[in-house]
């Protein structure tokens, strides 16, 4: 396939505006178009990279949450999701976030989708993986700032609430979407 043209903007100038946060970082650029033209004002998210996990126990429920979202001040259903914390590998963090939100772990674990949350200005990535065969282990590690409930659902309900628009959180839907174009029929 070929490769689109790689065109990129030049910093003129770059300065933090926020920095040292536990999860956001901020800045400012100037930067200059390959046209010469200037957007002297553009800012960039630098957050750390995140995770996603499609869930599957050996009978093959698909391990779903939902949570209280204050930016939309809504509750819907999503994937297990968290920051990969300095000096993990995305998979490290995938597991451990699966254990502490859920209490699942073990399994067969793939990486199966890599995705920016927004390209136009943020600089992270988003890793999913899928782990099919995991296993209720241990009680769930919630952070104080957690309130998170877990739910086995069935692959007819996990599609139907995808469908009816549930998972509104797009770093959910999109490898949720492509398991089912992928993967459901095997």
């Amino acid at each position: 396939m070929k490769q689109p043209i790689h065109r990129p903007w030049k910093v003129v100038w770059s300065k933090k505006l926020l920095q040292n946060l536990p999860w956001l970082n901020l800045r400012q650029e100037c930067v200059e178009l390959p046209n010469g033209q200037q957007i002297p004002t553009w800012y960039i998210y630098d957050f750390p990279d995140w995770i996603n996990v499609i869930a599957v126990t050996r009978d093959g429920h698909f391990v779903m949450e939902s949570q209280y979202r204050h930016g939309l001040g809504t509750t819907a259903y999503e994937l297990c999701a968290g920051v990969i914390d300095e000096g993990e590998t995305p998979l490290q963090a995938a597991k451990r976030e699966l254990l502490e939100e859920t209490g699942y772990s073990g399994g067969v674990w793939t990486p199966f989708m890599k995705l920016c949350p927004n390209p136009t200005n943020h600089s992270n990535l988003s890793h999913t993986f899928l782990a099919v065969g995991v296993e209720k282990n241990e009680e769930r590690h919630l952070e104080k700032t957690e309130d998170i409930d877990v739910y086995l659902m069935t692959r007819d309900e996990v599609l139907e609430v995808l469908q009816s628009g549930g998972i509104i959180q797009a770093l959910h839907a999109a490898p949720l979407w492509k398991y089912f174009a992928e993967c459901a029929s095997n």
